[in-house]
């Protein structure tokens, strides 16, 4: 299976006319955030395939038809399914597709009190509250999860060291306790070629999907 990963770059490769000539074997699409939902919408109308999405930092504008914001207007079910832009939402929810057990949690650490901002305590809880879900998984299908989709990266690795880049310590606490296969995220740009996109760590392969990465799926053994 072939999965085409993208976050925080529009990349020109994949906003093309020859979309479904570049990536014409594409089973599944994992945006890991910062990206425009028109730019989403493209993906998914184009190669016509499931679409998983989280939201990251930036690009908050329709944040409030998928997530509690606070003081903003009641949305009604029938809004929130025409901003659905035919992706699937998986910010702090647990989701199958085509045998694959896919959680997702959207934005970054909290550097300005922001949208989308969390401290490592509110992200803990988070993680905390997919953990019924989890169970769930491993009885039935004898894993917890197969691919963590995340917009900031885990602690001490692949962040970076200024407040805003830094990743979530409970990222890596999660990754040990329910052993993904892979972890896809965004949030750091990759702006040098010697910059690291790929990490193995506790039997997880980490990415950063960075403009666009496809992933060749692998059915591999959780450890």
């Amino acid at each position: 299976m072939k999965i085409l990963c993208v976050s925080d770059q529009i990349d020109p490769f994949v906003y093309s006319a020859n979309i479904k000539k570049n990536y014409k074997d594409i089973d599944l699409v994992l945006c890991a955030g910062d990206l425009p939902m028109q730019y989403i919408d493209f993906i998914v109308s184009s190669l016509n395939v499931p679409t998983y999405f989280i939201f990251g930092n930036h690009n908050l504008k329709e944040l409030p038809y998928y997530e509690n914001v606070g003081a903003t207007k009641m949305i009604s079910e029938n809004e929130k399914i025409k901003h659905s832009h035919g992706a699937i939402y998986t910010g702090f929810k647990v989701k199958k597709e085509n045998n694959i057990l896919i959680a997702g949690c959207s934005g970054s650490i909290n550097y300005n009190n922001g949208q989308c901002q969390f401290t490592e305590l509110e992200m803990t809880y988070k993680l905390w509250k997919m953990i019924p879900r989890l169970l769930f998984n491993r009885i039935i299908y004898g894993r917890y999860l197969d691919i963590f989709l995340t917009h900031a990266p885990p602690r001490h690795i692949h962040d970076r060291e200024d407040q805003c880049h830094k990743g979530f310590k409970c990222y890596r606490w999660f990754i040990k306790k329910f052993k993904p296969k892979y972890m896809i995220h965004g949030h750091i740009h990759l702006y040098d070629i010697n910059e690291p996109r790929i990490t193995t760590w506790k039997g997880c392969t980490i990415i950063n999907a960075y403009s666009q990465y496809i992933l060749n799926y692998e059915e591999k053994q959780n450890g």
